[in-house]
């Protein structure tokens, strides 16, 4: 596992300088369609928008890493993070007005994927049991808001999120974790925001097509893992491949990949960065098929646990 020595230098370039290549990206997949997920570009984005975003956010690494550093992981206010979920539905179609059965049933993965008591966590493999982690959040459905729309695709400039723009405002966000269920368009699954953004677009937005495991959910993105990965970037997971070619997702304890993964990749797989590591592909932070993610790391929930501690980006859902 690659050692994690990185200045706020290094993680200020981190922020502003990294980008998706799917020229780097490793297929083996099972479908014409590839994972797709838009965090990174809006990122980008949001930070040409807003100058401070970048210093906010290089305040946060430099709370997370001393945290970490610390081992300090005892300070949440009460113990334990049980987060309410309020799901905005934006539809035209039938199908994009998903039931409530097909939202309780990716509340019901985001439970499982977060207490590690998913059905294909045994599937880890040895070489990865020593930091397969149980990341001890759970979800629970606060609210549905639903408006019907003419918009045929929403795109991924947060107009989702603004009624302005005939979207839905988040309700709560620095209680409650807002989804915005649509149709984004441009093969985009969906995109998250990181910690540090503006409360008026907080929350994460996916696509109608891969959200739960009914209605209108599409193989190979029916098994609610796309939220999972989404979410996973809202309490400040990078992916896996830091974004660029063997780049850092500032985890500790997840192998140096080439790149992302897609479809269902055989194991193992060998990274030709340093070490020759193999990669975790298995990882809800990676790009594979929703039957081919299925572990957090140690790592990546001590990252996940600082942003809810005391002075950390999201301690306002750690209180009573």
């Amino acid at each position: 596992m690659k050692k994690l020595l990185l200045s706020l230098s290094i993680v200020a370039m981190l922020f502003s300088c990294q980008n998706e290549d799917s020229k780097q990206a490793n297929s083996t997949t099972t479908s014409n369609l590839k994972r797709a997920c838009a965090t990174q570009e809006v990122l980008e984005r949001q930070l040409s928008e807003d100058p401070e975003l970048a210093n906010k956010m290089n305040k946060i690494e430099e709370f997370t890493q001393k945290y970490i550093q610390k081992g300090d992981f005892n300070r949440l206010v009460n113990g334990k993070i049980q987060i309410p979920v309020v799901v905005n539905i934006l539809y035209k179609t039938a199908a994009e007005n998903i039931s409530q059965a097909q939202i309780q049933s990716q509340i019901d993965v985001l439970n499982k994927d977060y207490t590690a008591t998913n059905s294909d966590f045994n599937q880890v493999p040895a070489l990865f049991s020593g930091v397969k982690a149980n990341i001890g959040i759970t979800f629970v459905l606060d609210q549905i808001i639903r408006k019907s729309t003419t918009k045929t695709s929403w795109g991924t400039a947060d107009a989702m999120k603004k009624t302005s723009k005939g979207g839905i405002a988040p309700t709560s966000p620095t209680t409650k974790l807002n989804l915005w269920v649509c149709t984004i368009g441009g093969g985009i699954l969906g995109y998250a925001q990181f910690p540090g953004g503006s409360s008026a677009t907080d929350g994460v937005a996916i696509d109608s097509k891969y959200f739960g495991l009914s209605g209108s959910a599409n193989s190979p993105y029916n098994l609610g893992r796309t939220a999972s990965h989404e979410v996973g970037h809202w309490m400040n997971l990078r992916h896996i491949w830091g974004d660029a070619t063997c780049g850092s997702d500032l985890v500790s304890d997840t192998p140096t990949h080439d790149g992302a993964n897609f479809g269902v990749p055989a194991y193992p797989k060998y990274s030709t960065c340093s070490g020759t590591p193999v990669e975790m592909t298995m990882n809800y932070m990676d790009y594979t098929d929703d039957n081919a993610m299925y572990m957090f790391t140690n790592g990546q929930k001590d990252r996940m646990t600082a942003i809810f501690a005391i002075g950390g980006a999201r301690n306002s859902f750690a209180q009573p």
